[in-house]
C-alpha cells in the first residue's frame, strides 16, 4: 500500500522546550535548530526533527499508570543497555521501577516525565 503522507516532524509537550532540546540533544547528537521558552527542536542530517513545544501546567505521564496513559513514546537502539541508561540518568533521565523488558530493553523517563526505552539492536 502506498501512502499519500510523510511525517513533517514529531512534536512533544513540556514545560521547558530548552532543557528538552538539550536532553535529546545529548541523547541523539542531532542538531539544536532553533531554541526559545516557548518551542524548540532537535534536528537531525535527514529525516524528520523533533520539535518541544512549552504547554502551561504540563503533566507528565505517570509510567505505568493505567490512569495516567504515556501516550506515545519513543524508543532508541544502543549497544550497551547498562552504559545508555546510565548516560540518560547522568542528563537527566529518570529509571521507573517497573521494567518489562528484561534483557531486551529499559523503560526511562525524560526530564519533562515522558516514558521512553533505550533497545539492543540484536
Amino acid at each position: 500500500m502506498t501512502g499519500f503522507a510523510s511525517i513533517a516532524m514529531v512534536n512533544l509537550d513540556c514545560d521547558s522546550p530548552p532543557a528538552l532540546a538539550e536532553f535529546y540533544h545529548e541523547v541523539l547528537g542531532w542538531e539544536i535548530s532553533h531554541s526559545q521558552d516557548e518551542y524548540a527542536m532537535i534536528s537531525p542530517e535527514a529525516g524528520a526533527p523533533i520539535g518541544f513545544g512549552r504547554v502551561d501546567g504540563f503533566q507528565p505521564p505517570r509510567w505505568p499508570d493505567p490512569e495516567s496513559p504515556k501516550q506515545f513514546h519513543l524508543d532508541f537502539y544502543v549497544d550497551d543497555l547498562d552504559k545508555a541508561e546510565r548516560r540518560c540518568v547522568e542528563l537527566g533521565a529518570g529509571t521507573p521501577e517497573f521494567q518489562p523488558g528484561g534483557d531486551r530493553w529499559r523503560v526511562l523517563t525524560d526530564p519533562a516525565g515522558h516514558p521512553f526505552c533505550v533497545c539492543l539492536k540484536s
